[in-house]
This record gives C-alpha cells, sequence and structure tokens, in this order.
C-alpha cells in the first residue's frame, strides 16, 4: 500500500472523528442556549464541523485516487 493511501485513510479517520465531536457538542445544553440567543453555532463547534468535514473528503480523494502503481 502506498504511503498518500495511508496518510488518506489516516486523514479520513480523524476526519469522522472530528465531525462526531463536533455533532456531539451541537447536541449539549450551552450550545443549544447559545443557538437560540444567536442562532448560530459557537466557534468551537463550528470548527470541528468544518475541520472534520474538511479532514473527511481529503482523505477520502487521497483514499480513493492516492498513486497508482
Amino acid at each position: 500500500m502506498h504511503w498518500t493511501r495511508i496518510l488518506g485513510i489516516a486523514l479520513l479517520v480523524a476526519g469522522l472523528i472530528l465531525l462526531v465531536m463536533g455533532y456531539n457538542a451541537s447536541e449539549s445544553l450551552g450550545e443549544e442556549l447559545h443557538r437560540e440567543f444567536t442562532g448560530r453555532f459557537t466557534d468551537d463547534t463550528r470548527l470541528y464541523l468544518i475541520g472534520g468535514g474538511v479532514l473527511a473528503v481529503v482523505g477520502l480523494v487521497l483514499t480513493l485516487f492516492g498513486a497508482k502503481r
């Protein structure tokens, strides 16, 4: 297995972990109160969700289309 595919799998796993952490943070009581009064997520939750999504997409692309032998 080429190193780009291994890196892709690692980034995909890290992205999925961040997405789960962001989802769990968005369901907390403090987050729901903040969203109720301001109408948006906190900066931390937003960073978890955006960062996790970007890492997951990059990891998926590297895993599927990594270096071919």
